[in-house]
Formats: C-alpha cells, sequence, structure tokens
C-alpha cells in the first residue's frame, strides 16, 4: 500500500491516497455490491488507479510480441546441500497447500475438502513444478491471496481457474500481455488485496477453532505462530557461523 519498498513512491501522500481509495471502492462493493460488482470488486477497485497516472506502459512498448520458452535453459546439477534443502522444504510447501485448499473449502462452500481434492491439489503442485524446473521457471506455490478472493466472492466453478490459467499461458507467450499485466501500480494492489488478508487471517481462525479450541490445537496454532513471527522478527536468527547459506 506504500507503493513498493525502494521505490520512489514509497510512503509519499500519493501512494497511500491511491491505496485508501482502492481499498474502499473494493470494501463497498464487496459488502454493499451486488451481482457483478460484488463478484468484481477487486477487479473493479483496481481500475480507479487509471485517473491518478501511476500505471506506466513504458514497459509494453519494449517487450517482445511472442516468446517462446527454453526447455532445459539451465544444466542439471544435483548439490547435496540444495537437494537437502528442497527435500525439507517440499513438505512445508505440501503442508501449505493443503491449508490454503481447506480454507478455500471452508471460506466458500462451507465443508472442508476431501481427501481426493487434497491429493489432487498436491499432486498437481509437484507437476506443474516440475514442468515448469523444465522450462527454466521456480517451484509453485499455493498463494494464499487468491485463496482470499475465492471466500470473499465464492467462485469455484473450475472453468473459471481454467480461463485464469489460459489467460496466464498466454501472458507467458505473448511478453507484451505480461507487461500490461505488470503494469499495475504497487499501492493498487495492495489496496485492493488487503482485505483479502484479512479474510485468509479469518478463515484461519475459523479453521482451527471449528471443533473448539482443544488443548491440542491451542498448543498447534500458538506454537507455530510463536516460531513463525518469532524467526521473523529476529533478524539474523538463522545466519550464524556453520548454518547453510
Amino acid at each position: 500500500m506504500a507503493g513498493g519498498m525502494g521505490t520512489p513512491l514509497w510512503g509519499t501522500p500519493q501512494a497511500w491516497c491511491v491505496a485508501l481509495i482502492t481499498f474502499v471502492v473494493v470494501f463497498a462493493l464487496a459488502n454493499f455490491g451486488k451481482g457483478t460488482l460484488k463478484l468484481g470488486s477487486v477487479f473493479f477497485g483496481m481500475i480507479v488507479s487509471i485517473p491518478f497516472g501511476m500505471i506506466d506502459f513504458s514497459s509494453v512498448a519494449t517487450a517482445q510480441v511472442f516468446a517462446l520458452p527454453k526447455l532445459m535453459p539451465y544444466a542439471l546439477e544435483f548439490d547435496p546441500e540444495v537437494c537437502i534443502t528442497l527435500a525439507a522444504v517440499f513438505p512445508m510447501v505440501a503442508i501449505q497447500v493443503i491449508g490454503d485448499v481447506s480454507a478455500a473449502c471452508l471460506g466458500s462452500i462451507d465443508r472442508m475438502p476431501t481427501e481426493r481434492e487434497l491429493s489432487g491439489a498436491i499432486v498437481s503442485q509437484g507437476l506443474t513444478s516440475m514442468v515448469g524446473g523444465l522450462l527454466g521457471g521456480l517451484p509453485t506455490s499455493a498463494l494464499g491471496q487468491n485463496v482470499g478472493i475465492i471466500c470473499s466472492n465464492k467462485v469455484v466453478n473450475k472453468w473459471v481457474f481454467v480461463i485464469i490459467a489460459a489467460v496466464f499461458a498466454i501472458a507467458g507467450l505473448f511478453p507484451q500481455l505480461s507487461a500490461v499485466l505488470s503494469a499495475i501500480p504497487q499501492p493498487v494492489i495492495g489496496g485492493a488485496t488487503v482485505g483479502v488478508f484479512g479474510i485468509i487471517t479469518m478463515n484461519g481462525v475459523r479453521m482451527f477453532t471449528r471443533e473448539g479450541l482443544t488443548q491440542r490445537t491451542t498448543t498447534i496454532v500458538g506454537t507455530s505462530v510463536v516460531f513463525g513471527l518469532g524467526i521473523w522478527m529476529a533478524s539474523g536468527c538463522l545466519a550464524g557461523e556453520g548454518m547453510p547459506a
């Protein structure tokens, strides 16, 4: 919302004004709008940035019109440290997928996902990570922002997601379209998604309070929060001598 750390807009009144106006539009449409306006609250909120002149399309002119991905642009290497690190990280990523799919189901259709739905999500993520790696991309990770958007508009039709995937695939093949999508200003993205993050947080609370705050639940959630926030706030606590780079 503050404009993107390290940019000239960072912390300026212009950035905050645009972000807050975007937030108000999204909040109003999501809570008081009907039909298309309600479903597309985030999209319509982003449109309000156009009159402020913050959108920079200069990168569109310099981007290629068409570009195919390169198969295996990097040589295959097996670094033991990297392999061990990824082996430790991937189960956490799988757990994140379970959490995101659970939150999306609970927030949109008021039920927890089935075993088949969870396994499908994990397998899909693994396959796309493998294909992405062969094309020089990074492994994929479930994105909590999308969960918040799903929970706010309740749209879970699979064809909607097929169309979204097609848009991203086309954007990958046509860099100019990618440049248009990435031209959305940081304050606008922040203002449009701050409410989404609130929804994500509260859906998490709904999940662990669904069966009541038992001793087991409070211990698991409390310990997770302490480690997560504690390590993040104690800068450099994992960068001591002897720790892998």
